[in-house]
């Protein structure tokens, strides 16, 4: 996603392309477009000039949106997902731990739903809001 944001708003990236340039294998690449272009994060485009570019800018892309479409809801612990899963633990109720684990949910939200992919194409260096 970064080198997308690198490219836009240029004309579409070849995955060869960025498959080689992130040293990633090309069929581990598609899988992961696939699910980028299903959460409307990149579009495709076939043909001689081909390949894949963002959907929307890339100051208004976060990490966390990539990272929710690829890897689903923050869930650091089964009862601390984002997406709530009531009696998911026999212990829910009187857990010591369950509050610490939703606030670490909490702060990797945070920081990821802070952080665009602009903030990352530009310097690498991630400044959190």
């Amino acid at each position: 996603m970064v080198s997308l944001a690198r490219s836009y708003p240029g004309r579409p990236v070849p995955l060869a392309d960025i498959a080689r340039a992130e040293n990633i294998s090309l069929s581990y690449l598609e899988q992961l477009m696939a699910s980028l272009r299903k959460a409307g994060l990149v579009e495709s485009t076939r043909g001689v000039h081909g390949g894949y570019q963002l959907a929307a800018d890339p100051a208004l892309v976060t990490v966390g949106q990539v990272f929710r479409a690829l890897e689903g809801p923050i869930a650091l612990a089964e009862c601390a997902s984002e997406v709530e899963k009531p009696g998911s633990c026999k212990r829910e109720m009187d857990c010591p731990s369950k509050t610490f684990w939703e606030n670490m949910r909490n702060n990797i939200a945070q920081v990821l739903d802070a952080t665009t992919l602009a903030d990352l194409s530009h310097s690498g260096e991630v400044r959190v809001r």
